[in-house]
């Protein structure tokens, strides 16, 4: 569990340092709406990096008494974060 979180810590921040530099360039634009209006801000990065955090604690917290279903769900949002970060890494070629 301890590496599945870890895995999803640097997908989701590199998401967001990705996303970033992107959005920044104008190779690409935000979809998620929510975030539509801080993308591209400083607070935008902290924003991902204090989520992340605030997520692996509650997920860590479940895994304590719900160890399937916690690594479960921290697998898929590995996977999801993934394919995020591969698909951002595309948008440069």
């Amino acid at each position: 569990m301890k590496y599945l979180l870890a895995l999803l810590i640097i997908f989701e921040i590199g998401d967001g340092v990705l996303t970033h530099f992107l959005i920044k360039s104008g190779l690409a634009r935000e979809a998620n709406p929510f975030l539509l209006p801080i993308v591209g801000e400083a607070n935008f990065l902290w924003l991902k990096v204090v989520g992340v955090l605030l997520c692996a604690v509650i997920l860590w917290d479940i895994y304590r008494r719900y160890p399937k279903l916690a690594l479960a769900a921290t697998s898929l949002f590995v996977v999801v974060y993934g394919v995020l970060v591969l698909w951002n890494v595309s948008l440069f070629f």
